[in-house]
């Protein structure tokens, strides 16, 4: 199980550079809020060779904004492009998955997608992720993540328990892709987070004292880096 903590800026990803992923985002502009591209190429400049994820939104059914910026993701320097979706029809979510993955695979095929639904998505209206996981397989896509859409304090935990993200992370190795696990985590959950085992575990507000839009703190990064490994 891999740690992926998510810096919103340069100042904050000095802190993050000892995880095992760097992940880019734009609190400011949602669950998986995208950066600036200048940022992203920067904090890829500051990690070697750390990978670095780069978040770009929450996406209605747009499959042609989606895709560039996905390819402007990756071209800033992104190691993984993850998307989110943000709405509940599949033949729409096929559309933007494929989207996303060309964009991303054909100019770069030895980088990584990241398709992510949300563990709230009944509240969201959005589709499950337990749909979006076959559809990630079949367009090319290398994981299938859940985090948590809207960002009032709730847990992925307080929408799906144990035993149903262990259904999802199983489903996903079946499928032969990876897992990513996030969602107002707390330190508490990481025993339970290595029972489940995905590939990763994704943290922000764990490593900012609870409170997202407030600043990574070095301290806790380190605690949360030595309780995964």
């Amino acid at each position: 199980m891999k740690l992926l903590v998510s810096p919103s800026s340069i100042d904050e990803a000095k802190f993050c550079l000892d995880a095992d992923i760097i992940d880019v985002k734009r609190p400011a502009e949602g669950s998986l809020g995208a950066n600036f591209p200048w940022v992203i190429r920067e904090i890829k400049r500051m990690a070697s060779s750390t990978p670095v994820s780069a978040a770009i939104g929450d996406y209605r059914p747009t499959p042609g904004n989606a895709s560039l910026a996905a390819y402007g993701a990756a071209c800033a320097g992104a190691d993984f492009v993850k998307i989110g979706l943000m709405f509940s029809d599949k033949q729409a979510a096929k559309e933007v998955i494929e989207a996303v993955v060309r964009a991303v695979k054909e100019p770069f095929p030895e980088k990584t997608v990241v398709i992510a639904g949300y563990s709230d998505y009944e509240r969201l209206g959005a589709i499950s992720p337990f749909d979006i996981s076959p559809l990630a397989a079949e367009y090319g896509a290398d994981f299938s993540m859940i985090d948590t859409g809207m960002k009032d304090g709730k847990s992925t935990f307080e929408f799906m328990n144990e035993d149903s993200l262990t259904d999802f992370t199983d489903l996903n190795r079946s499928l032969g892709i990876g897992t990513a696990l996030a969602g107002s985590l707390k330190f508490a959950d990481l025993p339970i987070l290595k029972e489940i085992d995905p590939e990763i575990i994704g943290v922000r507000g764990m490593v900012c004292g609870g409170d997202r839009t407030t600043m990574v703190q070095e301290s806790l990064v380190k605690k949360a880096i030595q309780m995964v490994r």
